[in-house]
Order: C-alpha cells, then structure tokens, then sequence
C-alpha cells in the first residue's frame, strides 16, 4: 500500500537481535487523509501524564492470513484517524510555551513496523506469566510520553506468530485515557470489518472539560526525567478469576453490611481482595502504611458532565491509606468502605480543587508515585477488549506491555469467558508474588 492511499512504506528492512525470536521485516508510515491543520491543547487532565511512559497493550488472534491481514489493518487505521486525529499528531509547544498536539503535513503519521516469529505460538502468549517476548513485540517500551514531541503519537507492531498474529500498540498517555484507547481500538476494529463509518464519533474539544491554560516547566533533557535505577526484580502475571470467584468476594465483602450501608460494587469488592492480598504477600509490619490507588474516570463526575465518547485523559488517580495492622485485622468491609468513601467522595467539587491545587504549581509525576506499599489499579473489566474483531475473530488473549509497571500495579480485564469474570494482572516484587501465588484466601476458584 503506498503513499496515496493512506501509508509511506520505508525500505524493508531485517531487524535481529541477538537470539531473538522477533525479526523486524519492513516499517511504514500510515497517514490519514487530512483537510488542513488541525490542533488539540492538552489540558489540565492530560498534562500530569507527559512524564509517564507509553500505554502499552497487546492482542494476540489466531488464525488470519498475515500479508492480507495487515493490509486490511493499515487501510483500516488510515481511515480511523481521521476521526481520532490527535493520534496522529506530534506534540508541540505553541506561542506561549504550551503543550499542544499539532496534525499537518509535517507532523502527522503513525509509526508501523511488521515482523515475524515463527517459532512462537499464540499460546506462548496466552501464558500468566508474562513471556520477555512481550517486549518485543509491542514497541516503544521505556519510551517517555514527552518524547511525542519528536516520536508518533501511536506505535503499532503486526508481528507474524506461527499460527496467528500479534498487534502490539503503544498509545501516548498524554493524549487519552484507557477509556478513549479502547473507543480507538473498537473503531479501528469496526472499519476493518467493513464499515463505511464508526458508529460512535470521538468529542474532541478538551476546553469543555478543563479550558485552562498551563505551561509547564519541563526538563532540558528526557533522560533527566527516567529513574534509570534499578528496582527489585519484578514478576508480571495474570490472575483469571471466573464469575463463581467474583460472584463469592463480592457476597463475602458484602454479608456484614450494616443498616443504611450501602452496598459494595464489584469493583470495590474485587479491589479490598487483591489489597488485602497483596499486603499479606508483602510481610509488611503492623505499623506499616499502605495505599490504595485507583485512577477515577471523571466523565460522568465533572460539572457539567463529559459524553462517554470524550477523547483524551479525564482520569484522576484518588488514595485511600491506611495502616498495614488496620487493613488486616479488621474484616474485608472495613476497607472496602474506606475505598467506598474515598471514591464516591470524589465528585466534580473534589476534581474542581485538585485540579486547581496542580494548576497552581503544576507537577511532573512518574509512573512510580502512587504510593507507599501501595496497590494501584489501572484499566477496567468493562471495557470490552474481548470485542475487538477486526474481521477474523475474537482475541485469544489481552495484556499490557512492560512500560508503567511497578511493585504493585494491577490492570484489571474482561475475563475471556465473558459475563462477570475478570483478568487480573499484576506486577509484584518476585517473592511477593510467589507469596501470592500460595495464598488459598486469594486464589479461591482461580483457575
């Protein structure tokens, strides 16, 4: 597919590491068809991200004929960034120093490469514990948001598997959300399948939700921003836990309520689960502190409320904190009522004030500052990934990649199955994990 109908093809080219599974066999730029300039300000929800690294996700199909797969995808994706522009854009400061997205001619196009493993199978990526392939065949892993304002905006690597295809996907968390990543990803699926149009159009104007401007001080040099320290070794793997398991935490959290309490969602439930866990697998000590922190999708709790097709960040990260010896001794309804709290407390006056305390002296935060001891959640099971057809089935298996992991962070999934099961993955210091992994109370029906 040349130029003219949606892609500039680079010479093809091998790639190999050394014992590498993964060969890079050709890269490519796709563009979508533009009408002029076209601009989108980062606003307030967005800018706390640009210090983050790349959003990395990865879905793995069986079957699909490679070469006609890919083309289909390419074709498909140069017809949906049109209506999801911004990933298509650079990053850029205007006149007053602040940050922007920018799409034109100059500054416009997705990052494509195709590679090829063949001696690695669907399964092998289907595996809990997460394969060091992953990394391999999602791109732009260590790769800083701030760096948009020279590198694409979405990364995309098709990687030949021996008997499927892997789509590998690198999104700057400074332009969306999981949210508005997974809007992207069902539409891209919708137009490969034959749609002459989405059916949900992405609401682009970010002023609606916060129009303030912010010009941030940011560093003279992107590696002064990366902790290039070593951390404890890290174990990534996925917990599948069925609707019977779910079914059971949530009645279990949920059989002492007292009179007017109101009653524990699945979310809360599953979440007061997997922090009581996790800080059992830490061995920490009575006195020590831990944290729980999710990032609250704010569309429906700013005043006035955004659509759920808003493109771009409205998250906010909200903690709940307490002692290790609290959180363990009472039963699980004491914190999920902490986490109750803190998260129905969150409404637009709250979002009002902490985004007025940032813009007051606005902060560069890393990936890593959730917390002490903490447990963070990311994603959610209501995002339908297991939805995403591009015309040759159902994924086998949906993850994350490395970039933005810590001791302690979860991404929680629709379970493959379907109805109320979920995926939980998690990184974990290696002997917290193996911990973990023996823990009956945790693993209940975990298959």
């Amino acid at each position: 597919m040349g130029a003219e109908n949606g892609t500039k093809d680079g010479e093809a080219v091998v790639v190999v590491k050394e014992n590498s599974k993964v060969k890079v066999v050709n890269k490519a730029t796709v563009v979508p068809k533009l009408v002029g300039k076209r601009e989108c300000p980062l606003v307030t929800f967005d800018l706390p991200y640009v210090t983050f690294f790349y959003n990395q996700k990865l879905l793995v199909y069986k079957g699909a004929d490679f070469a006609e797969a890919v083309e289909k995808l390419k074709e498909g994706l140069a017809v949906v960034l049109e209506e999801f522009y911004p990933l298509a854009g650079k990053l850029a400061k205007d006149e007053e120093g602040v940050l922007r997205v920018e799409c034109d001619e100059e500054n416009v196009g997705v990052e494509v490469v195709e590679a090829v493993a063949e001696e690695v199978a669907v399964a092998e990526l289907e595996e809990d514990e997460a394969p060091s392939l992953v990394q391999e065949i999602v791109p732009y892993s260590g790769v800083l948001n701030l760096e948009g304002l020279h590198r694409p905006l979405l990364a995309i690597q098709f990687t030949k598997l021996r008997d499927g295809l892997a789509i590998g996907c690198a999104f700057n968390h400074a332009v969306l959300d999981g949210h508005s990543t997974w809007h992207f990803m069902s539409s891209w699926a919708e137009i490969c399948r034959g749609a002459k149009s989405i059916s949900v159009q992405p609401f682009h104007d970010r002023t609606k939700a916060r129009d303030t401007r912010v010009k941030l001080d940011l560093p003279a040099s992107i590696p002064s921003l990366a902790d290039m320290s070593p951390g404890p070794r890290l174990r990534e793997r996925i917990f599948r836990f069925p609707e019977s398991a779910i079914d059971k935490i949530k009645s279990d959290v949920n059989s002492n309520l007292s009179d007017g309490c109101k009653p524990f969602s699945t979310f809360q439930s599953l979440g007061i689960h997997l922090w009581r866990a996790v800080t059992r697998a830490r061995n920490l000590k009575p006195e020590d502190y831990t944290v729980f922190t999710v990032f609250v999708d704010c569309r429906k709790r700013v005043d006035p409320p955004m659509s759920e097709d808003y493109f771009g960040n409205l998250i906010q990260a909200v903690f709940t904190v307490t002692a290790t010896g609290l959180l363990l001794a009472n039963p699980p309804e004491f914190g999920a009522s902490m986490v109750q709290k803190v998260i129905q407390t969150h409404d637009a006056k709250a979002i009002e004030g902490r985004n007025k305390e940032w813009e007051s002296a606005p902060k560069l935060f890393q990936y890593k500052d959730a917390g002490v001891n903490c447990v963070a959640v990311g994603s959610s099971p209501r995002f339908q990934v297991y939805d995403v057809d591009f015309g040759w089935g159902k994924p086998e298996t949906v993850r994350s990649g490395s970039n933005n992991k810590f001791d302690g962070m979860v991404y929680l999934y629709q379970g493959k199955k379907g109805g109320r099961s979920i995926d939980v993955e998690i990184s974990l210091e290696a002997q917290a994990m193996e911990n973990l992994e023996e823990d009956k109370e945790f693993l209940l029906e975990v298959q």
